[in-house]
């Protein structure tokens, strides 16, 4: 905020200072010529002595007044946007009002000088003609109404950004500010056009009463008043279309961003009235998508992004699952815990975050999902939530690729993978103020158990024949069955598989040995 050398405080900045005062300035000089030229040479004037006189006089008068008129004009508008010396306003709520109130009250300040030039120049006229001096008055006050439409709509538009930092820390409240848009809307249709067709019907009227007017004078005087009106009807309609398209506009700008993803789309609000808080609510909508978006984003973070669709998508919370055919993962580090007695803390977190990006990354690519952390494991399902096409061949997939990039991008780290399928129950398992969507069944049983098994072979990946039986054609082919056995706390026998990059050499060594 600005502050002058006598220590008044402007509320608004020097730009807007001087776009006001050339805008404000030059439109009521064009009314005032306007208004001069059609009382001294277009409306009726009565039988005068001398016609030349007056007119010189009131073009004297009008020079004088003008000459006047624009240095108090622009000194008292001037005030109206300037704090007392010493005033304090420390929430601001009074700058707040002058930059909101600012053209209604420069408004004043042009009607004032408006009718204060009616006053003079009726008097002016008065001794000459009664008539001449109602019909100069009369053409003063309606030339001042519209001429102070249309400096209202200016001021309004050049007010507009320090409209916009008053208002974004307090954005307009319902019930509290400027007339609405319905008020304003009538309230511009009869200073623009209820006003100067007035004016018209006036005239023809004086000219019917006193029946001195000849035709072509009479049609003269129509013609100009109406294009007059036609015209400056036109300028304030389409201001005051646009003091509500504008607005508008932005919003729908933006809720086209918004349809396109872009979340960080906002609208300057710089009106008062419910334009104002239609603009105010659409940043208020948007910042509720956003914080929306995140949630949404951590959410599927930690329970994973199918899970977290699944449940948005839900119109209520249900606890319980179903049956599904499901090919499950189950992946553990060998040795973790000599790891972290040896190592920092921060080194083992940033171990296992590598270990796990990788995991992940893997999963998410053969369309499973992370169903849970557990320390230095981790568990991955596919085919559930969403139904899967071949949820055993995802698995056994995931799991060749997971021990070779483990392999390839973490040397020093070792981790056993297995990999089953089946039937399990998959849904909510809790509480309704706390639950989590998880798998239950013998797969994941299962899969934990080959997990253990298979950090003592080579290539440290295991899975079930039954997964392998399971899951399609070329992705069965790439895995060879093995031996059976009885995993701890099972009492079924499994039989065993591993790819057949891992099964190769067994293979080539027992027909070696065959041979000899």
């Amino acid at each position: 905020m600005a502050r002058s050398r006598r220590g008044r405080r402007w509320v608004i900045d020097w730009p807007a200072r001087f776009a006001l005062a050339v805008v404000v300035v030059f439109a009521n000089l064009g009314g005032a010529v306007v208004v001069f030229a059609l009382a001294a040479w277009v409306l009726p004037e009565g039988p005068l002595v001398d016609p030349g006189r007056v007119r010189t006089l009131n073009l004297l008068a009008f020079a004088v007044y003008m000459a006047l008129a624009v240095p108090i004009g622009l000194l008292w508008g001037a005030r109206r946007f300037r704090l007392r010396p010493g005033e304090a306003d420390p929430e601001q709520r009074r700058a707040r009002r002058m930059v909101l109130y600012g053209p209604l009250r420069l408004v004043t300040v042009q009607g004032v000088l408006w009718a204060l030039a009616a006053t003079v120049f009726a008097l002016v006229n008065l001794p000459y003609s009664l008539r001449l001096a109602a019909s100069v008055a009369e053409t003063i006050v309606l030339g001042g109404i519209t001429t102070c439409a249309l400096a209202y709509l200016l001021s309004e538009r050049i007010l507009r950004r320090t409209a916009a930092e008053v208002l974004a820390a307090r954005p307009p409240q319902p019930g509290r500010g400027l007339p609405g848009i319905v008020v304003r809307s009538l309230l511009f249709w009869a200073l623009g056009t209820g006003v100067p067709v007035v004016g018209l019907m006036a005239m023809a009227v004086t000219a019917l009463v006193h029946g001195d007017v000849p035709p072509a004078r009479l049609a003269v005087i129509m013609l100009v008043l109406g294009g007059i009106a036609l015209g400056a009807g036109l300028l304030v309609t389409v201001g005051a279309a646009r003091a509500v398209a504008d607005p508008v506009n932005a919003v729908r700008r933006g809720m086209r961003k918004v349809q396109h993803g872009e979340l960080d789309a906002t609208v300057t609000v710089y009106d008062g009235t419910e334009l104002g808080q239609l603009q105010s609510g659409f940043n208020t909508m948007v910042a509720g998508l956003r914080e929306r978006e995140r949630i949404h984003d951590l959410f599927g973070r930690h329970v994973g992004r199918d899970v977290a669709r699944a449940a948005a998508a839900a119109g209520e919370v249900r606890l319980g699952g179903e049956v599904r055919r499901v090919g499950v993962l189950f992946v553990d580090l060998v040795g973790s815990t000599p790891l972290t007695a040896e190592q920092p803390p921060e080194e083992v977190v940033a171990l296992l975050n590598r270990f796990f990006g990788v995991v992940v990354e893997v999963v998410e690519e053969h369309d499973g999902w992370i169903n849970k952390f557990e320390g230095d494991a981790a568990l991955a399902v596919f085919g559930a939530p969403v139904d899967g096409t071949d949820p055993a061949g995802c698995a056994l997939a995931a799991g060749r690729v997971l021990a070779a990039r483990l392999a390839a991008e973490l040397p020093d780290v070792t981790a056993g993978i297995g990999i089953s399928a089946g039937d399990a129950v998959a849904g909510n398992v809790g509480d309704v103020r706390r639950y989590e969507y998880t798998v239950i069944g013998d797969p994941v049983n299962e899969a934990a158990r080959l997990t253990e098994l298979a950090k003592t072979v080579p290539g440290r990946v295991l899975a079930a024949a039954d997964a392998v039986a399971m899951a399609g054609t070329e992705e069965a082919a790439r895995w060879e069955l093995g031996d059976t056995t009885v995993l701890r706390g099972r009492t079924a026998a499994t039989r065993l598989a591993v790819p057949q990059e891992h099964a190769r050499p067994e293979r080539d060594e027992s027909a070696t040995s065959a041979a000899r």
